[in-house]
């Protein structure tokens, strides 16, 4: 099976262009040269964890749950996930060899911008929601508490 073709990424955390974290921030402006913020986005469906400095998705949410975050489209997406894949501590895409430290997979999922516009997009989701980890109702990510 062959890996989706599409340059466009959701973000909702520390690589977000407003976000203000240390962590990540060397990150945040390595993809802001790499890429067009394509401005406010969403993700249907799916619930935001509060996972301490960072936030984690779960894409099993229901029809009232949604993420917010942004939407950007890499220049060259393989170069960009060839190093955004270990900054997220992603598996593996061919999942031979995840290993139970791996926090993210990415999958492509369906995004939302502000205008309405809906595409295929990257986005970094939990392998699994930890059992301490605080949902966060709202479904965006202040940075500022993290």
């Amino acid at each position: 099976m062959s890996a989706p073709d599409t340059r466009y990424l959701f973000v909702y955390g520390t690589l977000m262009s407003g976000a203000r974290t240390r962590l990540g921030a060397a990150e945040r402006l390595r993809l802001a040269e790499q890429s067009d913020s394509l401005g406010p986005a969403s993700l249907p469906h799916a619930k935001l964890y509060d996972l301490g400095r960072y936030p984690g998705i779960d894409c099993s949410g229901g029809l009232d749950d949604i993420v917010h975050g942004e939407a950007v489209l890499l220049a060259d997406a393989a170069a960009t996930f060839a190093w955004l894949d270990v900054y997220e501590d992603c598996a593996p895409a061919d999942r031979t060899s995840v290993t139970s430290a791996a926090v993210y997979e990415r999958v492509v999922q369906q995004v939302r911008l502000a205008g309405g516009e809906t595409f295929d997009a990257w986005v970094y989701v939990l392998c699994r929601v930890p059992q301490d980890a605080r949902r966060i109702d709202s479904g965006r990510w202040n940075d500022g508490a993290a």
